[in-house]
């Protein structure tokens, strides 16, 4: 726990990458193709942590952060800086009503409850709410480090009671290309989940705020790995479980808790509270900083700097919270949901990866710190994914909406 507090930007990047929007995702996949997409998740969770690097490279070399330095260093640069920005924003917002309702639809299903998710919904964002107005970062970081303490522990700990026979493993690890729209649309929600644009762009912000300088990229690029590494096992662990204990015994999943269920069985109640603690954490962990996205950003672009005190932050996260709320009072299938909207996050990011590659590469900028070869050829391989990630994602939501 301890350990995971002195990481220190990399949990608000585990925050916003791993919800339950993200296990959602995975335990989906690893339902329906067992293992099959874990080379999605690997590239995904490789080119989020060269990211996370480059943008806390910037930072840490220039004193700027993501959005200001656009503006100041790039041609067109309020336009890709408002671009960025909306697209962030529109996609992490978009995100909160799925995490919601999968988040309330759990906790009711868990203790049986008789009310509908709304009301949960609503003590939910009241209880964040209540959090945010603490206002302090280093506030922040421990309670997003105990949340994904929580959710890495529970996670794990799951693999071992689901782990599949032999058999199994083979059939599951079998690496699968996505062809059909089902598998596309999965694709693509992988890689909105985890490899996403708030993720890095928020990252000199905090990277700032942490005090990191020339002095500290090492410990910035650490950072950077631990974080990407950890999103790997934690999400890694979620398609694991469920592709030992629904792939393995051909059943899908509907439910969240039908994973739960599964591992009574197996490892008793206490497996299944364990699960259940984990969603719940990854819930909470992505709740928190995506209310925070917005006013964030516009502290980013207007001078550099994280302001988490003034009235401007309280009214913009109250705004996100009611936002937060609407997928939940209209209601649907929550995996559903959950996994189509993962999809907006991607359309992002190939704007947001060129701007970094701009950023990192200026000698005037930069200086000695600029980016040396191995970062140019993993950022343009990064480029060229969130591409094709990119237009997977139109096609996937063109045939999401026609079925």
């Amino acid at each position: 726990m301890r350990a995971l507090a002195a990481v220190g930007p990399g949990i608000f990047a585990i925050g916003y990458t791993i919800g339950t929007g993200s296990v959602t995702s995975m335990a989906k996949a690893g339902a329906d193709y067992g293992l099959g997409l874990l080379w999605v998740l690997a590239l995904s969770c490789l080119f989020s942590g060269v990211l996370m690097s480059a943008y806390g490279r910037f930072a840490a070399a220039t004193g700027e952060t993501a959005l200001h330095g656009m503006v100041r260093f790039m041609p067109f640069g309020k336009v890709v800086a408002a671009l960025v920005f909306l697209g962030v924003v529109m996609g992490q917002y978009t995100c909160l009503g799925g995490i919601m309702i999968l988040t309330s639809g759990a906790i009711k299903e868990a203790f049986g409850l008789s009310c509908g998710v709304f009301p949960i919904a609503c003590a939910i964002m009241a209880v964040m709410y209540a959090l945010l107005m603490v206002g302090r970062y280093s506030f922040f970081e421990k309670v997003l480090a105990f949340f994904v303490f929580l959710m890495a522990l529970t996670f794990i700990v799951s693999v071992f009671a689901t782990w599949p026979d032999a058999a199994t493993l083979r059939r599951a690890i079998r690496p699968l290309a996505p062809s059909d729209g089902a598998s596309l649309l999965m694709l693509a929600a992988f890689v909105g989940t985890t490899m996403a644009a708030p993720t890095f762009v928020t990252r000199p912000l905090l990277v700032r705020e942490k005090g990191w300088g020339t002095d500290d990229i090492k410990t910035e690029r650490r950072d950077s790995i631990v974080s990407a590494s950890l999103m790997f096992v934690v999400s890694g662990s979620v398609m694991a479980v469920a592709a030992g204990s629904l792939f393995a015994h051909g059943r899908g999943l509907e439910k969240i808790l039908d994973i739960a269920a599964t591992l009574e069985p197996v490892a008793g109640r206490f497996a299944v509270s364990l699960f259940m603690v984990g969603v719940l954490a990854a819930g909470l962990s992505s709740v928190f900083p995506i209310m925070m996205v917005a006013p964030l950003l516009i502290g980013d672009w207007k001078d550099g700097r994280m302001e988490t005190n003034t009235p401007l932050f309280r009214v913009i996260c109250l705004v996100a919270a009611l936002w937060g709320l609407v997928v939940p009072l209209i209601g649907s299938n929550p995996v559903t949901v959950t996994v189509a909207v993962q999809v907006s996050n991607v359309f992002v990011l190939p704007l947001a990866v060129a701007a970094i590659m701009f950023l990192v590469n200026r000698r005037s900028v930069m200086g000695e710190h600029r980016a040396g070869w191995l970062m140019n050829v993993l950022l343009s391989a990064a480029l060229a994914f969130s591409l094709a990630v990119a237009a997977t994602g139109v096609m996937a939501l063109r045939r999401f909406a026609q079925s």
